[in-house]
């Protein structure tokens, strides 16, 4: 698996960056990613499914049935057979994708407004409270995030909440140094130069002039911490520091049917497959807006 912390380093953007005219040249360079615009039909496909779970979703997904356990794949009433309990599989699917999803895309968000504020008043003031802010980051981007992970959540204590905070814990520091990273790039250039000569005070200058050139490459390596986010959810449920049975959540699905590898492998692959596909989609379509706002490796 890819650490989370591995940043990308981006270029300092232009002062268009924060225009209307730039962000419609971004839309026409998306429109061209063919293969980033098929991720994102997937990705919407799955939250829709995810949203509409109680209408799309055949049967309850907690109702059980010990007389179809482990039912295969194409059964009668069970399209994508059932799992150790006699239980739905294509309903369990469909719930566990609001959780897994949630707990994907919560920690990233949080982690993003977070980090940026971080990064960017670290970046923009310079000096010793940059060096205090990041070498105070650094201590957390140490540690590989699956270790910082389990690490955390097993001192919180197991539970979706826990699980949410450790994960906003281990992605903070790497988002908080592509922020500080161009951030310090952005505050040398000249229009910020500018905007200091004619007497503008830091917060209004972060607020004009840096903010709309930094969020742009700090939100695309977000959206590729995504995939990450869902994977390590998964496993901390699969370790049983998440989410607790009978909650359909795929990593917990996952472990739950580890038993039944021997006897119904393709049913009990199904929760796996889910999270390749979704982690799959996000990072094509990180890609994708990568290439679209011409973000540098």
């Amino acid at each position: 698996m890819t650490d989370a912390a591995s940043p990308l380093v981006a270029t300092a953007p232009s002062p268009v960056a924060a225009s209307p005219g730039y962000w419609a040249g971004v839309l026409r360079r998306l429109g061209r990613e063919k293969v980033a615009i098929a991720a994102g039909v997937v990705i919407l496909l799955i939250v829709l499914a995810a949203i509409f779970a109680d209408f799309v979703a055949p049967t309850d997904p907690t109702k059980t049935s010990m007389l179809r356990r482990l039912r295969p794949i194409g059964s009668p009433g069970y399209l994508l057979g059932a799992d150790e309990l006699g239980r739905d599989m294509l309903s369990r699917l469909i719930f566990g994708a609001r959780l897994s999803l949630f707990m994907g895309v919560v920690p990233v968000f949080v982690a993003f407004v977070l980090g940026s504020i971080i990064g960017i008043s670290a970046g923009f003031f310079g000096g010793r409270y940059n060096t205090l802010v990041m070498r105070t980051v650094d201590v957390f981007y140490a540690f590989p995030s699956v270790l910082l992970a389990i690490a955390l959540s097993g001192a919180l204590g197991a539970g979706i909440a826990n699980s949410i905070l450790s994960l906003t814990i281990v992605f903070i520091p790497p988002i908080a140094r592509i922020a500080e990273s161009v951030t310090t790039q952005v505050r040398t250039m000249d229009y910020v130069d500018a905007a200091r000569a004619s007497g503008a005070g830091p917060f209004l200058i972060i607020r004009a002039q840096v903010l709309g050139n930094v969020i742009g490459p700090v939100f695309v390596y977000a959206t590729s911490l995504i995939s990450v986010a869902m994977i390590l959810a998964s496993g901390l449920s699969f370790l049983g520091l998440g989410a607790k049975p009978p909650t359909p959540e795929w990593g917990l699905m996952l472990n739950t049917l580890r038993t039944a590898i021997y006897i119904q492998p393709w049913v009990a692959v199904l929760p796996g497959a889910a999270i390749f596909i979704t982690s799959i989609a996000f990072n094509l379509l990180s890609d994708g807006l990568r290439s679209a706002m011409e973000v540098k490796n």
